[in-house]
């Protein structure tokens, strides 16, 4: 272990533990000092919301916590990059989940780790705990249970179901896309698309660009063993069958020539050098593998420097980070009682991203993010996930796409009135 990788180590463990073991803790919000605050609290004067509440179900958005929270549910099969290490070891990282929820959306959620020993058993814990909340975010479920699971919730539960794997990475990555396809002279429906990876993320960024005008003949997805296509059965299960094309390539490298947009979500370097100079003039390079991408940037923009490209890492240019996207989701979605998390939100919130990528950025944020300028372009693609107006902009965008799709229960607040 190098010294830099010992110290980071040491501190990360440190913040865990100090001064209290653990990055959430419940909060009271009404007064409990007196006899008579007590009272009101619990017994007797509980029993007045829990008839009203018997009466009518939708009351526990009046009387309780129900409508500003937010289970983090997961089963630790795909945590980080780390892979199946077990729902107890996810803990940390669902708990960092509830801290980013509340620091930047502020929505109180809390971390729910299910131990189980069929898909079905972990579907049906969540349903029947899910009227507790009001949306629930699943989070390092592998693939391909991962699909089944959130497309079985979605059925059975009443509210927002969204798994960020797929969806949050989807939206930030197309927003990225888009604008750097744009930037580029290009349009996403005449581009040639390489996705080099078909688990949850890839999957759910391939229906994204597909559904915001990408031509399905001209998209190409790889896993493992190559191109997706009808020649190799054996290999196409799961969410597969749908990006099947046989248009002519086979190989990773053969789908790349001439390629307008590379976009990897699979593992570090699984692109070549000349992989890299094959591509299309002005092309776009999203290697979103953490942390290390499947093409290194230094290589790109020596061999290439007319590529606008974009990684999962901080420390590079156009970084994809779901914060950008799910706390202000569901922050909209909670606003208006969505039922559901759907396209229409989605896409909301995506096109929510690429606009304020194109406004000017405040001296504040541009403070925060520890650089001298920000200016919407090849090195700025997104928001900084500091950025003040993401709460407003984004999930107003989703309130409204919520209300105007059918599937909120409330009106739009006047917060959220263009």
């Amino acid at each position: 272990m190098s010294h830099d990788a010992k110290l980071l180590r040491e501190r990360a463990l440190a913040y865990h533990e100090n001064p209290v073991p653990g990055k959430i803790k419940v909060v009271i919000t009404k007064p409990a000092e007196t006899a008579d605050d007590l009272t009101l609290a619990y017994s007797p004067g509980v029993a007045e919301p829990v008839r009203a509440i018997a009466d009518n179900p939708n009351d526990a958005y009046r009387y309780t916590g129900k409508g500003n929270s937010v289970a983090i549910i997961s089963n630790g099969t795909a945590i980080l990059g780390l892979g199946n290490l077990g729902p107890l070891a996810s803990k940390p990282v669902m708990e960092g989940k509830a801290l980013l929820f509340n620091r930047f959306a502020g929505i109180d959620a809390i971390d729910i780790e299910v131990k189980h020993k069929t898909v079905e058993d972990f579907i049906t814990t969540v349903e029947c705990i899910a009227d507790t909340f009001g949306g629930i975010n699943l989070e390092d479920i592998k693939a391909p249970e991962c699909f089944i699971i959130e497309r079985e919730l979605q059925k059975r539960c009443q509210i927002p179901i969204f798994h960020d794997d797929q969806h949050g990475t989807a939206i930030v990555t197309t927003a990225g896309i888009l604008n750097a396809v744009e930037l580029q002279g290009k349009k996403i429906e005449d581009c040639k698309i390489v996705c080099v990876g078909a688990g949850a993320a890839g999957v759910a960024c391939s229906d994204l660009i597909l559904a915001c005008g990408a031509n399905k003949a001209n998209f190409f997805m790889i896993d493992r063993h190559g191109v997706i296509r009808s020649d190799r059965p054996q290999y196409n299960n799961g969410e597969k069958p749908r990006f099947i094309n046989d248009a002519g390539p086979k190989t990773l490298s053969e789908a790349i020539k001439d390629a307008d947009v590379l976009l990897g979500v699979s593992g570090p370097g699984l692109v070549t050098e000349e992989d890299v100079k094959s591509m299309a003039p002005k092309a776009v390079i999203f290697a979103c593998s953490n942390p290390d991408p499947e093409v290194d940037p230094a290589l790109v923009a020596k061999v290439r420097p007319d590529i606008i490209m974009g990684t999962g890492r901080s420390d590079y240019p156009n970084q994809i980070n779901n914060v950008l996207c799910f706390p202000y989701l569901f922050r909209g979605a909670l606003d208006v009682r969505a039922t559901c998390i759907n396209e229409e939100m989605m896409k909301a919130a995506m096109n929510a991203l690429r606009d304020l990528a194109k406004q000017p950025v405040p001296p504040e944020v541009v403070k925060a993010a520890l650089v001298d300028h920000l200016e919407y372009g090849r090195d700025y693609l997104i928001p900084k996930p500091m950025d003040p107006r993401l709460r407003t902009q984004v999930s107003g965008a989703v309130a409204r796409a919520a209300v105007k799709s059918g599937v909120s229960q409330i009106p739009l607040p006047d917060c959220y009135k263009e």
